[in-house]
């Protein structure tokens, strides 16, 4: 079963748009909503292991300009 995370990301102001689409272009990222609440967007992300996954998340879901934090779940059931 391959390694499945959702990671909560908060943006520079007025940057949630871009942030978003940089990461549509990202293999591994399933899906990417603009939220509203505490965070600015939620990632679905998804690799074939958990290594791999945090990996994406580090190297790739931090990289945009404009991300400033992220929180990530990984889903364990």
């Amino acid at each position: 079963m391959p390694a499945r995370a959702y990671v909560l990301v908060h943006c520079d102001v007025g940057k949630a748009r871009a942030v978003k689409e940089a990461l549509a272009q990202v293999p591994g990222i399933l899906h990417a909503d603009i939220v509203t609440g505490d965070y600015d967007l939620i990632v679905v992300a998804e690799q074939p292991t958990v290594e791999e996954l945090g990996r994406l998340v580090l190297e790739r879901i931090h990289g945009p300009p404009g991300v400033t934090a992220t929180r990530t779940h990984v889903v364990v059931g």
